[in-house]
């Protein structure tokens, strides 16, 4: 059987961890942490259409580097965790990214930054996304058992109130990601963006962040993968 570690294109742990050490020191507060990278790429593998890394890169990287083999290096491993997931995802090897928080009754994973990096992935794309959600609600279906954790972590707001997931339907949810990401594929493979929605792609105008409607999400934890 073949595992994830054979893989030439998957980062091993130790990749990982330097990956995450560099985020966590060249990240300002609001953005993406290893996790939230991850959930970032996993958006844009499973897409309507192709997002060059000139696009996405902006959203992960915040500081120049300190010299070349700095940059060369982070590049690489970022390219790495890239080409990963599509490789994970056609092999069912594939496992979201998660955070780790601190509550007064020991760590618990959290699925916020993958989330907020899902989102941020979906928001390149935003009009292509928007337009088919709003017309096809089989998308909206695939898309249901990540909606519910974004909903949940606050990353998404939803126009009824819906209670917090208790612990085992929080676990249900994330269990059932790779099955998403996979269907979701298959989805834009099957009906693929259209010429007239292409043509009225436009990236979104960022929103204000001066809005506090939305609660502070903790991202103090540690990945787990």
């Amino acid at each position: 059987m073949t595992t994830k570690t054979e893989w030439p294109s998957s980062l091993d742990d130790n990749e990982l961890d330097e990956l995450d050490r560099y985020l966590r020191a060249h990240t300002g507060e609001g953005d993406l942490l290893l996790d939230g990278v991850h959930g970032l790429l996993s958006a844009l593998a499973v897409g309507p259409l192709l997002v060059l890394p000139e696009e996405w890169l902006p959203e992960v990287l915040h500081e120049p580097f300190a010299d070349e083999d700095e940059g060369n290096r982070v590049l690489a491993l970022l390219a790495k965790l890239n080409d990963s997931i599509s490789a994970e995802l056609d092999v069912d090897a594939y496992e979201p990214i998660l955070g780790e928080v601190e509550l007064e009754t020991g760590p618990m994973l959290s699925a916020a930054g993958w989330c907020e990096g899902f989102s941020r992935g979906i928001d390149l794309r935003a009009s292509l996304w928007e337009n088919r959600l709003s017309e096809d609600p089989q998308l909206m279906e695939l898309l249901g058992p990540v909606m519910a954790l974004a909903v949940d972590e606050g990353i998404l707001s939803a126009d009824t109130e819906f209670e917090k997931l208790s612990d085992d339907e929080y676990d249900e949810c994330l269990s059932q990601v790779p099955a998403v990401l996979g269907a979701v594929n298959q989805y834009w493979q099957a009906k693929p963006a259209t010429e007239a929605e292409v043509e009225a792609m436009v990236r979104p105008v960022p929103e204000s962040k001066d809005d506090d409607s939305t609660p502070p999400r903790q991202r103090s934890g540690h990945w787990v993968h």
